[in-house]
């Protein structure tokens, strides 16, 4: 009996309904809610039905339905293309959350970005972004892997990165702005190799302060030093 209402429940978790201006729009979202529930999610594993067609005063509906098979095999996949990989990788970490996410990917010529969209996704950030910063570590792995030419990768949630950056920004302000008034070095806090480059980075084009880092990882710090003016 347990059995057939958890079939019945990932059957009902399997469908959902989308508006849209045009058919293809409502597609589109109907595609966007299913890919929070099933990760990796590909067109072909969706099977639509037109509920209402577009009209002047209303918009198109579509229902539509995984076939839970063809999504299984699509995401138990290892992608060719390196961006694909990051996809499967921020994919299954969203599933094995369990939280209800897309996952989208920009690609330029540098980089390659995995941005999280859902509700409630702390999880995955983690304490101090150490979840997030992790994962980021294993899908740059295997965006790399048999690559020649590697990109950096940037896996995002909720607008963390921004935040952080921007926080980081400040931690650098406040400190340099320490280090002119007493005219001494100041230590940050211990850092992870990428924090320490975006405050190294934000700070280099000062004349006034220069950074450089001390200590072993985990414990590896930027200090803030202050550079004298000729004459002094």
């Amino acid at each position: 009996m347990a059995g057939d209402e958890t079939n019945f429940a990932e059957r009902e978790d399997a469908i959902a309904e989308a508006e849209g201006e045009t058919l293809g729009e409502a597609k589109w979202n109907a595609m966007k809610e299913l890919e929070r529930r099933f990760p990796g999610l590909i067109a072909d594993c969706v099977r639509f039905s037109v509920l209402e067609e577009p009209a002047a005063d209303s918009p198109a509906r579509v229902s539509g339905e995984v076939d839970l098979d063809a999504w299984q095999q699509v995401a138990d996949l290892v992608p060719d293309e390196p961006a694909e990989r990051v996809r499967a990788v921020v994919a299954r970490v969203v599933q094995g959350l369990g939280l209800h996410a897309s996952v989208d990917i920009e690609e330029t010529d540098d980089e390659i970005r995995a941005t999280v969209n859902g509700d409630d996704l702390a999880l995955l950030i983690g304490k101090h972004g150490a979840t997030i910063d992790a994962v980021q570590h294993v899908a740059f792995r295997a965006a790399s892997k048999g690559v020649a030419d590697r990109k950096q990768v940037i896996v995002d949630a909720a607008g963390y990165r921004g935040r952080r950056e921007a926080a980081l920004h400040r931690v650098a302000d406040r400190a340099a702005a320490e280090a002119l008034r007493f005219d001494r070095p100041v230590e940050l806090e211990p850092m992870r190799p990428g924090e320490r480059k975006i405050v190294h980075l934000y700070l280099r084009e000062r004349t006034d302060v220069e950074t450089h880092s001390e200590g072993d990882e985990p414990e590896r710090r930027l200090v803030v030093t202050p550079l004298r003016a000729p004459g002094r």
